[in-house]
């Protein structure tokens, strides 16, 4: 699998919305890419590919914990959730929002990364400009 996807990231760096593409191992036996992409809502965003031993994990930083209307964010988080196949938005340990996925490794292939990686990139797009709104409310004022 890691030569699969190895070709993948690699054929993505040819995009023009992708700005870098890396390969670094991780702890122990987990395999790790990234893809730093660039959007017009948030204007750079990584998404992490990390293989594990059965499933591919699939991690994006959309914001940074709410200063301000946490329960209005994380509900307008959770109902976008409903309508998402495959990933989700999840609060990291130190309260700041991501959005994960995760797939077993018998599923990965060309399709299923860039259904992934799609995914990824269109709910950030979709979501971090209302949710910086709510979370960050009084810095949008004015």
């Amino acid at each position: 699998l890691t030569h699969l996807i190895d070709a993948w990231v690699l054929r993505q760096a040819g995009e023009e919305w992708v700005a870098h593409v890396e390969r670094g191992d991780g702890d122990g036996a987990e395999a790790r890419w990234f893809i730093r992409v660039l959007g017009e809502e948030k204007s750079v965003f990584t998404v992490w590919f990390m293989l594990r031993q059965r499933s591919l994990f699939v991690e994006t930083y959309v914001l940074p914990a709410p200063e301000e209307n946490a329960a209005q964010v994380y509900e307008y988080l959770l109902r976008r959730n409903l309508r998402i196949f495959g990933m989700s938005f999840a609060i990291g340990s130190e309260d700041a929002i991501y959005l994960t996925g995760e797939i077993h490794n018998h599923h990965v292939c060309d399709e299923e990364l860039d259904r992934l990686l799609g995914t990824a990139y269109l709910l950030t797009e979709q979501c971090f400009r209302p949710a910086m709104r709510l979370a960050f409310a009084s810095r949008f004022q004015g």
